[in-house]
């Protein structure tokens, strides 16, 4: 009774944390008693160091190249209007000068709209990008961990052992 109002006294995520680290005790107590093997793979590696994801990105700055340059032109063509701006500014008849000013908002929100789509659509593809290579990675995993009688396969924790780490051979199968 009085276990479960200290876990109840915890924030959430405290409590949480230690149950799956007595989960993972559990788990490493059965791997070394021989019951349990344990794989582990760096899924970041996979998303930086595959020649999937070498292509991928390669793939990604061919599609979206053009656009970035429109972006940068667009900027430096406000940047130009702008410092032009600051300078007429005092020389300016008011009317010109709110004028001016109008069309400098105008642009500036324009260069914004422009930016936040070009980032959201860049997003989207670099997501579905690595939605691709993690699907074929999580079918290579299930095949290794099937061949090496793994038990279960992790992919985050704050340390691993090398002994382990299947992540090269993971690399490997996705590279051929």
């Amino acid at each position: 009774m009085m276990v479960n109002k200290s876990i109840a006294s915890l924030p959430k995520t405290l409590a949480l944390a230690v149950l799956c680290a007595g989960a993972l005790v559990h788990v490493g107590a059965q791997a070394q008693s021989g019951t349990g093997r344990i794989g582990f793979v760096y899924t970041e590696r996979l998303m930086t160091e595959s020649k999937l994801a070498r292509a991928a990105d390669e793939k990604l700055q061919n599609e979206f190249s053009k656009r970035q340059k429109q972006v940068d032109d667009m900027v430096k063509r406000y940047k130009s209007a702008r410092e032009k701006f600051d300078e007429d500014a005092p020389k300016l008849a008011d009317i010109d000068r709110t004028r001016r000013t109008r069309e400098l908002l105008d642009m500036e929100k324009d260069v914004q709209r422009m930016q936040r789509e070009f980032n959201e659509d860049l997003f989207q593809r670099k997501n579905e990008e690595r939605a691709a290579i993690a699907q074929r990675a999580s079918k290579l995993i299930e095949q290794v961990a099937e061949q090496e009688h793994l038990d279960v396969v992790l992919q985050e924790s704050v340390w691993t052992s090398p002994r382990i780490d299947i992540t090269d051979k993971i690399l490997k199968l996705l590279d051929k």
